[in-house]
């Protein structure tokens, strides 16, 4: 297939998934919504046609939870810090496909047509970034063109310092795709679930809602 998504998941630990949103909801509940916004990104990603999604684990590859083979290929992310396993993913997968996204199980409202709109841009431009409204970006994507100018332009430049966790992210991410002379395409703005009031809003307005958990 040209076309890959990879999916950047956490392995599902109490304590350990959606730390922010668990100092105002607790850790079993932080970690009942990470699974739940798991569930519908793995809902969207299945929708897709003709495109070879990953799953890239962050601690070591579960064979007996949900994300089922052969639609997802899993993996284990590597390197020191998110810029190097987004760099490492990035490099390992783009020699096997031509367009190639990324994202997180973070934003329940990127589904499957915004998805293919990523790749769909992909055949006009080098880059695909879909920012997000805290400064960051849900989604980035490239095409082969992207290091096809010369063997030493790496895409790295788009990983090294980057001020993660910041709302510098999306902006900073853009300009150096500009100052390596690269076409960045930019999808439409939205929200990374990550505040309590984050997941509040999605299940208010959610065009799609997971059925509740119903007490014993």
């Amino acid at each position: 297939m040209k076309n890959a998504l990879l999916i950047f998941i956490k392995n599902p630990v109490k304590g350990r998934v959606k730390t922010r949103l668990a100092r105002t909801v607790g850790d079993e509940k932080a970690l009942e919504i990470y699974l739940e916004l798991s569930k519908i990104t793995r809902m969207y990603a299945e929708m897709l046609r003709d495109v070879q999604c990953y799953v890239f684990y962050s601690d070591h590859i579960d064979f007996t939870d949900d994300w089922r083979e052969p639609h997802f290929i899993k993996r284990v992310q590597t390197g020191r810090d998110l810029g190097e396993r987004m760099f490492h993913a990035f490099e390992n997968v783009l020699k096997h496909h031509e367009k190639v996204c990324i994202i997180g199980s973070d934003c329940p409202t990127l589904n499957n047509e915004i998805l293919q709109q990523a790749f769909d841009a992909l055949g006009t431009h080098d880059f695909v970034i879909g920012p997000s409204t805290d400064g960051g970006y849900y989604l980035l994507g490239m095409s082969n063109t992207a290091t096809a100018s010369s063997e030493n332009d790496s895409v790295g430049y788009l990983f090294e310092e980057m001020p993660w966790s910041t709302a510098r992210v999306f902006a900073e991410t853009r300009e150096r795709i500009l100052q390596h002379e690269k076409t960045p395409a930019v999808l439409p703005e939205l929200t990374d679930i990550d505040e309590e009031a984050d997941w509040l809003l999605f299940q208010k307005n959610a065009p799609y809602r997971l059925k509740p958990k119903t007490e014993p």
